[in-house]
């Protein structure tokens, strides 16, 4: 399905509309890029990681890459040891299992909800967005690559 939209210079463009069952072989994923704010009073961020959920197939990833250059550049005093701890754990809960401490016993959905909900710290997640795709594990990477390093 499409709907068309006539803009005020007269071009015509068309947006298709994506419904259930409709999206091939694709589906509906979610994601949440992971910062690191080194002084929260500052607001300024790094962004070290991505988290990503998709339901439909049961996964539930994140990847990180920390820039310490570029951590230290905003707060030479910075934790770097203490920041990789918190993204080591972070992919720890994804993974799910034994390593995912209290977590493990949840399901992916709600791991994913918890990783992604706000909080005041130095590793934070940022708003939560949406696509398709065919393969969760390689948009882990592509966004990895696309929106960290």
């Amino acid at each position: 399905m499409s709907e068309r939209h006539i803009h005020m210079a007269g071009h015509v463009t068309e947006r298709h509309i994506t419904r259930a069952g409709q999206g091939g072989d694709r589906d509906v994923f979610e994601y949440a890029l992971l910062r690191v704010v080194p002084r929260v009073e500052r607001g300024e961020c790094v962004n070290a990681g991505v988290v990503v959920y998709c339901r439909a197939q049961g996964y539930l990833g994140a990847r990180t890459h920390l820039d310490e250059a570029r951590l230290l550049a905003l707060d030479p005093a910075a934790d770097v040891a203490g920041v990789r701890a918190a993204l080591a754990a972070i992919e720890r809960t994804c993974a799910g299992g034994e390593q995912a401490g209290q977590a493990a016993g949840d399901d992916a959905g709600r791991r994913y909800r918890w990783l992604v909900a706000p909080r005041s710290a130095v590793v934070q997640p940022g708003p939560v967005h949406t696509g398709l795709t065919a393969d969760p594990a390689a948009e882990t990477e592509r966004l990895l690559n696309l929106l960290v390093r």
